[in-house]
């Protein structure tokens, strides 16, 4: 018996420290040990061997997703051909495919497991709410209160749907009513109003909507209504909100004078107040007191049709990913519709956004909002965002900024393209804003809709010359590229690009914490965070630092400086005193500006000459980004070959340049930031030193800027 215990024992032990490792492997991704895995550890004396980790390159990781996307459990004669050729032990790609399955089957788990607890939550309320009511039973033939014996409980439930269903009803018919433009009758007792009562409380539509309409707002799935949160009462209340903010979005933005006037700076359009207070009912109450409103409309053809459009919009993810530099944060919170006859006509969901302006001096803008999406003819598509906190928190304290009815009307075109009109219209605490950039932020080219649709106009021509199978004829390279490494480079560059926008203002998108030392300037913003297990990203304590100024030059003459790689030695470090050489061009757009390139500088010494910098710049009538970082010039060979960019390392920096004023002889507002990796190891502490280095090099590179282009200090 004591030989047993012992073995039983020493066991434990090893399955234990196997578990451990096998989650360390797991949680890597790309480290794998060069020693015995679990499955061959066997019992003994010996004490086991200390294991040695090897991380994966690129490359390798890329061959190993790919052949476990065909074949997640190769055999043995496929695990010998990868590790040839990848020159890996077989044991190292054997381990590697076990932590990978085992990995996805964990996410699989985790994911249906939440799907299982937001069911069990839904069907606990429902439960309470049946219970709630018994407690209360009505007499079937006065309809007063009656004691619970003398009503069956089959009855009694019924009793209590038939009351549920009949102000259900009640309430559609008058949105119904407002959603047709023409009053719909309350059904009789056989309409068959049980077929058409749904979970998310508009089912009862498809009773009420004549046949000559498109179809009826559809029954969400249980897979799809697990993040609806609001009760009955309060569907109702946005879809009342939704509709007066369509209208509301729609007249605005077809209507010109005396409601928009041409303003006496850049003759951009301007809403005249006392003709909109006239005109409209405010929807979500009056504005509060020391808010600021801002107003804006903007009109441009898009490379994109309505329907991709209204998709992009309507998708939160896909969203953020079309305004990078707008949209710090998107996700939705409830969805109330998805839309009718398969079709996003109808779509109304509740969204949370952050929204930004690339600088540390202006705040992250949290709202609050529902987004609604109509077809108001073949081809004409409309979709307005409007702040619920008059609805959800009536009582409670504002918050810095409010979504007015704001969105885009959008229109098909003959050549494939669409017309968009947008609108925006907001109030803000002004009081949160810094004295430089309250003129720009109120005249609405911040957070206006000249930078949406500019933005938008960039990004969709950037996706088509991605689309597309041949190279722009701008494009040239010192360098082999494939047309598959032409798309990867632009995806790298989208993702650093992001990445860059993320970490200059305090948005949650990164956990950023914030930094107070007292040799940092005033206005330069230190934030600090860690990188862990990120194949985009070197693994350690990252340190960003930004601020903004303003100097005397045009905006277009700062960004031509700053994207110049013949004149980039007079303000970069990284440089080595001399010019760049450009060894790739990718156009990104009509504009020259728009582009990505790969540069070179001209090595001192044998580590620099190992180093390539990869750089984009983006321009439009809003504004300008040039956004680079260094890159190993092995990662690039694999990137430029067509192989995945997702596991190139980089941290981004550079510049974001705005004009200060809607006229055209103002100055420039120029945003410098930095991401520096100041201690590989994750649980580094960060140092005062570091700090100060990061300040020195903000300082240094805006003193450098100023000198180079005469401006006073």
């Amino acid at each position: 018996m004591g030989r047993m215990t012992e073995k039983y024992e020493s066991s434990n032990v090893v399955g234990g420290r196997r578990s451990r490792d096998e989650e360390h492997e797991s949680r890597s991704g790309s480290d794998n040990m060069d020693a015995a895995s679990g499955d061959d550890i066997e019992v003994s004396d010996r004490p086991p061997r200390k294991k040695r980790y090897h991380r994966h390159t690129p490359q390798q990781i890329q061959e190993l997703e790919s052949l476990f996307k065909e074949c997640p459990h190769p055999d043995e004669k496929q695990r010998l051909e990868l590790s040839k050729r990848l020159c890996l032990e077989t044991r190292q790609v054997k381990f590697w495919f076990q932590n990978r399955r085992t990995q996805m089957k964990t996410q699989l788990e985790r994911h249906e497991n939440s799907i299982l607890r937001q069911e069990n939550d839904k069907l606990r309320a429902e439960n309470m709410s049946i219970r709630d009511a018994m407690r209360n039973p009505m007499c079937t033939n006065c309809g007063g209160p009656a004691l619970i014996g003398d009503v069956s409980l089959e009855e009694q439930h019924l009793r209590i749907e038939n009351a549920r269903l009949k102000d259900e009803l009640d309430r559609v018919c008058a949105l119904a009513g407002k959603f047709l433009g023409r009053p719909i009758p309350a059904m009789g007792p056989n309409s068959g109003l049980e077929l058409g009562v749904g979970i998310n409380g508009f089912g009862a539509l498809a009773a009420v909507v004549p046949n000559d309409y498109a179809a009826p707002l559809p029954i969400m799935s249980p897979s799809k209504s697990t993040i609806n949160n609001s009760n009955p009462m309060e569907r109702s209340m946005y879809l009342e909100l939704a509709l007066a903010a369509m209208d509301e979005l729609v007249k605005i933005a077809q209507t010109n004078e005396p409601l928009w006037v041409r303003g006496m700076e850049g003759g951009r359009q301007v809403l005249n107040r006392e003709e909109y207070s006239r005109s409209f009912t405010p929807c979500i109450g009056m504005k509060p007191k020391g808010f600021a409103a801002e107003a804006s409309r903007e009109t441009g053809v898009v490379i994109i049709n309505s329907l991709a459009l209204v998709e992009t919009l309507m998708d939160s993810s896909k969203w953020a990913e079309m305004f990078p530099s707008i949209v710090a944060r998107a996700t939705t919170t409830d969805v109330i519709s998805n839309g009718m006859g398969g079709t996003r006509n109808g779509a109304l969901q509740l969204m949370h956004a952050e929204l930004q302006v690339l600088s540390p001096l202006v705040p992250v803008r949290e709202v609050n909002f529902l987004r609604f999406c109509k077809q108001h003819a073949e081809g004409v598509w409309a979709v307005v965002d409007v702040s619920i906190v008059a609805i959800r928190e009536p009582s409670a304290a504002y918050p810095s900024c409010r979504r007015l009815p704001s969105g885009c009307v959008v229109q098909d075109m003959p050549n494939g393209c669409c017309k968009v009109t947008w609108v925006e219209h907001g109030e803000y605490d002004e009081n949160e804003v810094h004295e430089v950039y309250r003129p720009m932020i109120n005249a609405g080219m911040g957070f206006g809709s000249q930078r949406w649709i500019a933005t938008l106009q960039r990004q969709c021509e950037c996706l088509a010359i991605l689309m597309s199978s041949s190279s722009p004829s701008r494009d040239h390279t010192a360098a082999a590229i494939t047309a598959g490494g032409r798309r990867s480079m632009l995806k790298l560059a989208q993702r650093m690009t992001n990445n860059f926008c993320a970490g200059v203002c305090a948005s949650t998108l990164h956990k950023w914490n914030k930094l107070r030392a007292e040799n940092v300037d005033e206005d330069v913003r230190v934030m600090t965070r860690k990188s862990v297990d990120d194949p985009g990203e070197p693994p350690g304590v990252v340190l960003s630092a930004a601020t903004s100024v303003w100097l005397p030059v045009s905006p277009q003459k700062l960004f031509h400086f700053l994207r110049n790689e013949h004149l980039r030695s007079e303000w970069d470090i990284l440089s080595n005193g001399g010019p760049m050489q450009e060894m790739a061009h990718i156009a990104k757009g009509q504009d020259h500006g728009n582009c990505v390139s790969l540069l070179r500088a001209s090595a001192i010494n044998s580590n620099q000459s190992n180093m390539l910098i990869l750089q984009e710049t983006c321009t439009d009538a809003s504004g300008s980004l040039v956004v680079y970082a260094p890159v190993d010039i092995p990662a690039m060979h694999v990137v430029m070959n067509g192989g995945d960019s997702a596991y190139v390392a980089l941290l981004p920096s550079g510049f974001a340049v705005v004009p200060d004023s809607p006229g055209t002889d103002g100055g420039s507002l120029l945003t410098v930031a930095f991401q520096i990796l100041v201690n590989s190891l994750p649980t580094a502490k960060l140092t005062v030193e570091s700090v100060e280095t990061v300040n020195n090099l903000i300082s240094c590179t805006v003193q450098k800027i100023k000198a180079a282009l005469q401006c006073e200090s």
